[in-house]
């Protein structure tokens, strides 16, 4: 069989052609009565801490910037023994602020005058009893502690929570999209997609500062009790309604 140059040019212009008519086609819409929700839901459950974390700090003042530091790092030598002493864990120790400033006297039209330096040295003590950590609060101060800001309750692992969590928050999601659909005149078909937006791992909110002096401290002991905290996790979810 012959081809002449035109029969095969015609060929070759009938094959390029088919496949731009499919891609420039219309689309079909696969679902054409169907519409979206968007919900965003929060899950929450409560577990006893089992984590208390206090800070504990050691405020001096003196003539001289060195005096000062000097006073505060024995006084924060003291603490820190005490800590170790009550079985708190080395790991559980963490410096969390050490500050030298000016202490000022200041005059009405005169420069301020600098009459002293303050310094202070905070660490963060992280207590895996909480039952204890009163009675090692007792003990920071008689040991020299004037600055106690704590406890902060908080769950060691919160992962088994958590999930407990995003159960709910989908069982909320669900539930909050099966009344949009009712109210609209619909049904909930599927779900389309998840996405978690945020957690709370049970953190308790930080507390105020709290200022002791060893002399105040008195026989009672200090008593601190966990409760529960909330941990939660939010979650956006899209449904398909019909």
């Amino acid at each position: 069989m012959r081809y002449t140059i035109a029969t095969l040019a015609m060929a070759a212009l009938t094959m390029s052609a088919a496949p731009a008519a499919a891609q420039s086609a219309a689309p079909v819409p696969i679902l054409p009565d169907a519409a979206v929700l968007d919900v965003v839901a929060t899950g929450e459950v409560s577990r006893v801490p089992d984590i208390a974390t206090i800070r504990a700090g050691v405020v001096t003042q003196s003539a001289t910037a060195a005096a000062a530091l000097a006073d505060n790092a024995a006084k924060m030598d003291r603490v820190i023994a005490s800590l170790r002493a009550a079985g708190v864990a080395p790991r559980d120790i963490m410096t969390a602020n050490v500050n030298l400033s000016p202490q000022h006297r200041y005059v009405e039209n005169q420069p301020p005058v600098i009459t002293g330096y303050q310094a202070t040295n905070t660490v963060s003590v992280k207590f895996r009893d909480v039952a204890k950590s009163g009675t090692v609060l007792d003990a920071l101060v008689k040991a020299g502690a004037n600055q106690i800001n704590g406890p902060e309750m908080s769950v060691d692992k919160p992962e088994a929570a958590l999930d407990a969590a995003r159960i709910e928050a989908i069982k909320q999601a669900r539930a909050r999209a099966a009344r949009y659909a009712e109210a609209a005149g619909l049904r909930v078909d599927r779900i389309v997609a998840i996405g978690e937006a945020g957690e709370d791992r049970g953190n308790g909110p930080r507390p105020p500062v709290l200022y002791a002096r060893a002399e105040m401290a008195s026989d009672a002991p200090t008593r601190v009790l966990p409760g529960e905290v909330p941990i939660s996790a939010t979650v956006s979810v899209r449904f398909l309604l019909k």
